[in-house]
């Protein structure tokens, strides 16, 4: 499989995640980005023995887009301190169904994950297990029952956009996982990490970089977007 790279030096290196692909092995025996991301630096620069790339945030397996890894355990500890500060911005596009209430807003939740079942949902305040998330939306506009979301994670929970649009009464198209109500089995989750920006680790200077969702249903309603 080939992976888009949309950024690379010696210390970073951004990819466009495919669909349908774990960032990292798991129970399934998939294979994963991480490790196809390794064999190809390994392949390409020739290098011996085990290759480092550090794994700083996470993608849902259905979800595509944007994605950085670092090259050295410095730049690693640099991003993850960024991801803690919420310094890395993290733009999202998401078709939904319906339209929310308001065309733009902030929506503040707790969640909960059932690591069991592998299900993650709201709660309240006071649930000794949830932790806050927010995130903020902006319509872009709206089509055939269908709307558009530009979505800015503030916090970055497992699942975050996902349940708190759900949450709102606009799921995703095409969540199995949060939308079986009103989506099919087959469709392809509407949801892309569509700009990723973030300090150098080293150079320090503003580095962002763009992947543009599939040309495939229902991104296409808005190709002049």
């Amino acid at each position: 499989m080939k992976v888009p790279i949309l950024y690379e030096d010696n210390h970073l290196l951004l990819v466009e995640k495919p669909v349908n692909l774990p960032v990292q092995a798991d129970r399934s025996g998939d294979q994963d980005l991480l490790t196809l991301l390794k064999e190809d630096i390994k392949v390409r620069y020739q290098k011996p023995g085990n290759v480092y790339l550090g794994l700083v945030h996470r993608l849902d397996r259905p979800v595509g887009g944007a994605m950085v890894f670092a090259k050295t355990s410095k730049a690693a500890s640099r991003l993850s301190n960024q991801v803690r500060r919420h310094a890395m911005t993290r733009l999202y596009y998401a078709v939904v169904h319906g339209r929310p209430a308001q065309a733009k807003g902030q929506l503040t939740d707790y969640l909960y994950k059932d690591t069991q079942k592998n299900i993650v949902s709201i709660v309240p305040s006071h649930h000794p297990q949830g932790k806050k998330a927010i995130l903020t939306y902006q319509v872009l506009d709206s089509q055939a029952g269908l709307s558009l979301l530009a979505v800015q994670l503030e916090t970055g929970r497992p699942h975050q956009i996902r349940v708190q649009l759900a949450g709102m009464q606009t799921p995703i198209w095409g969540d199995q996982k949060y939308g079986q109500g009103v989506n099919k089995v087959g469709q392809q989750i509407a949801l892309w990490a569509q700009t990723l920006g973030l300090e150098h680790p080293v150079k320090k200077d503003w580095l962002e970089v763009t992947s543009r969702p599939p040309a495939s249903f229902p991104w296409d309603i808005w190709r002049d977007i």
